[in-house]
């Protein structure tokens, strides 16, 4: 046994059944291997279809996705700015930490196609534009503010498509 085959061992505790980082790898990669090749024999079963397995709305996704992200680094700028005892940005955050959860939600919904997608874009939309509205208050003086106010807007413009 070469030094190099076990990073922990411990001396005359070691039991000698320490595995190698090279087995371990070597394992990881046949379990991934055996994980890949059993979706792929599911995905060859007769009557198997893909199409329906896409987003039906992947411009929407996307929009809600991308709010999603500029919605927590807003939450997060502002609990920076809270820690410098900056308290003006309460109201952004109130607001962005109502939206945030619904929008995760609904993108969950829309990747999913689930038959919630409808009822879950009026409230998404309306959250958005609440969003929007307050972080447009902070807009100039707050690159995350703009950006989340901006990503709000997009959500709600692609769910007037999605009603259109």
């Amino acid at each position: 046994m070469r030094k190099n085959d076990h990073d922990n061992a411990n001396g005359p505790n070691d039991l000698g059944h320490m595995i190698s980082r090279r087995t371990l790898l070597a394992g990881a990669g046949a379990v991934g291997a055996a994980l890949v090749s059993g979706a792929s024999l599911a995905g060859d079963a007769p009557g198997h279809r893909h199409e329906h397995h896409a987003p039906q709305n992947p411009d929407l996704l996307s929009a809600v996705n991308d709010c999603v992200v500029k919605a927590q680094q807003c939450a997060a700028h502002c609990l920076v700015a809270f820690q410098e005892g900056d308290t003006t940005l309460a109201d952004c955050a109130r607001k962005v930490n109502e939206m945030l959860p619904i929008c995760k939600a609904f993108s969950y919904q829309l990747a999913g196609n689930s038959p919630y997608v409808k009822a879950l874009a009026a409230v998404c939309q309306q959250a958005c534009k609440d969003c929007e509205e307050e972080c447009r208050v902070h807009e100039d003086k707050h690159v995350e503010c703009r950006e989340c106010a901006e990503s709000c807007a997009q959500v709600v413009a692609a769910i007037k498509k999605l009603s259109a």
